[in-house]
């Protein structure tokens, strides 16, 4: 008999050791996150990256691979493998914490590379943004730089549902860089409170137009 806790907790650990090992291979290609689902003819695995032409490769090279890597080193059975496009890339903090990596590792200057995602990422619809850079910046000293934007919602159930938060390391000369990268998306917040107009009330709640109703009758 399987034991279906177990089952569940295996399979979170198989995808959290997948998505380590393709973050830490295809950053550069603005990987976001990967999806396993088992089905009768084996495991379909859904790649998420913001180029994904890298990670396919020419002629589906990287994918042969993948797909060895999977079997022999996270035992998969015949893994399936789809790349997908991210849909708002400019919303995804993990790759946008890539990409800001990506631009230290080409020698931009730190605050520019914050800048421009910053920017990038309030364009998108963002509620808000901060970004925190830390490691050798301006001397041998390490310390870290902190740019903000809009509303980044820091506990609570918003927190979880609409944060989206990301970690990026990347290796220069003078040491390793942290990048950390959080997104407040568009949503619902726990304590959201709408005024509705009498209109809407009354046409909401009957009962309340014809005690108004009643009242007037008797007033009149």
């Amino acid at each position: 008999m399987v034991n279906i806790k177990r089952y569940f907790i295996e399979l979170g650990l198989k995808r959290v050791a997948v998505d380590e090992y393709l973050a830490s291979k295809f950053w550069r290609a603005g990987y976001s996150r990967v999806e396993i689902i088992r089905t009768p003819l084996g495991t379909r695995i859904v790649i998420y990256a913001a180029r994904p032409g890298m990670i396919i490769g020419r002629r589906g090279q990287n994918l042969r691979k993948l797909q060895a890597v999977f079997e022999k080193l996270f035992n998969i059975e015949n893994p399936q493998i789809t790349v997908v496009e991210t849909d708002n890339p400019d919303l995804d903090a993990r790759v946008m914490a890539f990409n800001i990596a990506l631009a230290l590792e080409r020698g931009i200057h730190f605050r520019r590379a914050a800048y421009v995602a910053l920017r990038r990422i309030m364009n998108a619809g963002a509620v808000g943004c901060e970004i925190i850079i830390s490691g050798k910046l301006t001397s041998e000293r390490a310390r870290y730089e902190k740019l903000s934007a809009g509303k980044v919602y820091k506990s609570g159930e918003q927190s979880l549902k609409l944060v989206d938060r990301a970690v990026a390391h990347v290796l220069l000369k003078p040491g390793v860089y942290g990048v950390q990268v959080l997104i407040a998306k568009p949503g619902e917040v726990a304590d959201h409170v709408e005024i509705l107009p009498p209109e809407k009330v009354r046409e909401m709640f009957p009962e309340i137009a014809q005690q108004e109703q009643k009242q007037a009758e008797s007033q009149s």
